[in-house]
C-alpha cells in the first residue's frame, strides 16, 4: 500500500470512534494542506502528511515523528497542559489500525487537549467579547516568551538586511505573473517600491535590532485563531517543520497578529495589544517596524492566494481572487504607513521636557532635530551669556518669527528628499503651528503634534536648576509668568494629530507613549491616502 492509500485509511479508522480509548463526543476532521487532525471531543489527534513541498519534507515515517516530537516541544514553549505526547498507530496486518499496540507502527499523531472554540481569540473578537485586559496579558505573556527564546549568531542572521531583502524580492518575483491578472499594477508598484526603499534606507535600525538581541526563535504562524484565552494564554501551533519560518525579529511575528487582526476588523485592539507589548519588552522600535513586516506578511497571504487561484475551479476562482485583493489593499495600507514622511512637532511651555524626547525620537529614527534654541544661537558670533528680558533681544517677536519661518524652511528641505523630520519649539501662538499645518498639506505627508506637559510646579522646579547653568535654552524661571500668559493652547490641532504626553513619568516610558500614540496618529492620517 502506498504512503498515500495508507494515510487515507488511517484517517478512515480515526473517524469510527470505536477506534478511542476514551469516550468520544463527536468527531470532527480538519484537512490543510500538510496535516490532518481530528477533533474528538476532548482529545485531539494530529496527523502530518507525507507530502513534500521543498520547505518541508513529511514523506519518511521517522522525519514524521521527529516533527512531532518537535511540534511538542517547541509548542509547550507558549502553552501549558495542551500539547500531551506522541501516540504510535499501529496496523494489525489486515488492513486495520489501532491505537492498542500489536503490529508494527503505521504511523505518528500529535495528542492535544482539546480547547473550546468559544475561548478562541478570533471567536472571541467576532462576538466583541475581547477586552482590555486580555490584550495587555496577551502581549505581556508574548513579551516574556522572545525574553526567554533561543537567540545564537546563527539565528541572528535572519534579522539581517540582506536576508529579508532577499525573502522580501523572492515574493515580488513570484507575485510578477500575477500583475495586470489579479494584482493592481499601480498598488503593486508602490508596495514593491515602498519596500525597497525602506531597506535601503533603514540599515541602521536592522543592525541595531540584531545587536540587542531581539532577533529569537519565535512563533512563526502567529494568528488569533492560534491564541486562546483558556487557562491563561495558549498560544498553539507555531511552525515546527522549518526553523527559519520561526527565526526573525519579533517584530516579524507580532506584524502577523496584528496584520490578522487588522484584516479581521479589529484595527483598535491590535494597537492596544502592541502597545502593551512595546511597554513590557521596552522595545519602541517595534512601531518601526510594525508595518513594513505587516506588509510583507500580507503579500506573503496575497501570494498564497494567488497561487490557489491557479488550483481552485471557475466557481471558486472569484472567492480566492477577492481574498487576494483584499490582502494587496491590505499591504497597500501598510506600505503607506510606513513610507510617507512624518513632520513630528515637539512643543509646549519651557521645561517641559521637549527637547529631551526630540532629541531621543530623532536618535531612535535616525532623523535630523531642528531646535528653535540652536538656530537662534546660529546668528551669534560668540556664546551669548547674559539672560535678556522675556521679548527683548533674540527673543524680540520679529526674531521669534524669523526663527520659526528657518525651522519651517530646513523641515521642507528634508521632507522633499522624503526623509522625515523633529521640530523642536515652544510653538506657543497659533501663527507658528498654522505654517507647519500648511507645509504639511502642500507635501501630502503626516503631521503629529506633541505636546509636552507637567505641573506648574515641576517647571518650576526645573527652570530653577537652570539659574546659573549654561545649555541652549534661555528660559528662566522669571520668564515663566509672561510665558504663561503669551501660550495659546492648541485648540485649532486636530485630537488624532495631538498627543499629550505627561513628562513627570520617567523618560523612556514617555517615549514609549510618544511611540505608541504617534502610530495610532499615523493610522488614523493614512485613512486620507486611500
Amino acid at each position: 500500500m502506498d504512503a498515500f492509500r495508507q494515510f487515507e485509511s488511517i484517517c478512515a479508522a480515526m473517524s469510527d470512534p470505536a477506534f478511542y480509548p476514551h469516550p468520544v463526543s463527536e468527531i470532527k476532521r480538519r484537512d490543510t494542506h500538510i496535516s490532518s487532525v481530528f477533533l474528538t471531543g476532548k482529545w485531539v489527534y494530529k496527523l502530518k502528511k507525507p507530502v513534500d513541498f521543498g520547505f518541508l519534507d513529511f514523506r519518511d515515517l521517522n522525519d514524521r515523528l521527529r516533527f512531532c516530537e518537535q511540534e511538542i516541544f517547541l509548542n509547550q514553549r507558549l502553552s501549558q497542559d495542551v500539547y500531551h505526547c506522541v501516540i504510535q498507530i499501529y496496523s494489525d496486518n489486515k488492513g486495520g489500525f489501532s491505537l492498542k499496540k500489536g503490529g508494527p507502527i503505521a504511523e505518528y499523531a500529535v495528542k492535544m487537549r482539546q480547547l473550546p472554540d468559544a475561548a478562541n481569540m478570533k471567536e472571541l473578537l467576532k462576538k466583541n467579547k475581547i477586552r482590555k485586559f486580555h490584550l495587555k496579558n496577551l502581549g505581556q505573556t508574548l513579551a516574556a516568551f522572545y525574553e526567554k527564546s533561543i537567540r545564537n549568531p546563527h539565528i541572528d542572521q535572519f534579522g539581517h538586511q540582506d536576508v529579508i531583502a532577499f525573502n522580501t524580492e523572492e515574493n515580488f518575483q513570484q507575485l510578477e505573473p500575477f500583475v495586470g491578472d489579479i494584482l493592481n499594477p499601480k498598488k503593486w508598484e508602490f508596495i514593491c517600491r515602498a519596500s525597497r526603499s525602506f531597506l535601503g534606507s533603514q540599515y541602521p535600525l536592522f543592525q541595531r535590532r540584531m545587536e540587542t538581541g531581539r532577533i529569537r526563535d519565535g512563533h512563526g504562524d502567529l494568528r488569533a485563531e492560534h491564541v486562546y484565552f483558556y487557562r491563561g494564554i495558549q498560544v498553539i501551533d507555531c511552525i515546527e517543520f522549518n526553523d527559519r519560518f520561526r527565526y526573525g525579529d519579533v517584530a516579524i511575528d507580532l506584524a502577523f497578529l496584528h496584520m490578522d487582526m487588522e484584516q479581521l476588523g479589529y484595527p483598535e485592539l491590535s494597537k492596544t495589544f502592541l502597545s502593551n507589548y512595546a511597554t513590557t519588552a521596552n522595545d519602541p522600535e517595534i512601531y518601526l517596524l510594525i508595518d513594513f513586516y505587516a506588509a510583507y506578511r500580507a503579500v506573503v497571504r496575497l501570494k498564497v492566494a494567488c497561487l490557489r487561484s491557479r488550483e481552485v475551479e471557475n466557481g471558486e476562482r472569484k472567492a480566492v481572487v477577492d481574498e487576494a485583493g483584499r490582502y494587496l489593499d491590505l499591504a497597500y495600507r501598510y506600505a503607506v504607513r510606513f513610507s510617507r514622511p512624518v513632520l513630528w512637532i515637539f512643543c509646549g511651555l519651557p521645561a517641559t521636557g521637549k527637547s529631551c524626547l526630540a532629541e531621543r525620537l530623532a536618535e531612535a529614527l535616525s532623523i535630523p532635530v531642528i531646535q528653535s534654541d540652536r538656530i537662534r544661537k546660529e546668528s551669534l558670533s560668540q556664546p551669548r551669556e547674559v539672560i535678556v528680558p522675556f521679548g527683548r533681544g533674540l527673543y524680540h517677536p520679529e526674531a521669534r518669527d524669523q526663527v520659526y519661518n528657518r525651522m519651517v524652511s530646513r523641515a521642507r528641505d528634508c521632507l522633499k528628499e522624503g526623509r522625515s523630520a523633529v521640530l523642536d519649539a515652544t510653538y506657543a501662538h497659533c501663527k507658528w503651528r498654522d505654517e507647519v499645518r500648511t507645509l504639511a498639506a502642500e507635501l501630502n505627508i503626516f503631521l503629529i503634534f506633541v505636546e509636552c506637559a507637567c505641573s506648574e510646579e515641576t517647571i518650576r522646579l526645573r527652570l530653577s536648576h537652570r539659574q546659573g547653568a549654561g545649555g541652549l535654552s534661555d528660559a528662566r524661571l522669571q520668564h515663566l509668568p509672561e510665558m504663561l500668559k503669551q501660550f495659546e493652547p492648541l485648540e485649532e490641532i486636530a485630537p488624532e494629530i495631538h498627543l499629550v504626553i505627561d513628562t513627570e513619568q520617567p523618560l523612556e516610558d514617555a517615549f514609549i507613549e510618544v511611540f505608541s500614540k504617534g502610530y495610532a496618529s499615523k493610522c488614523a492620517q493614512a485613512i486620507k491616502f486611500f
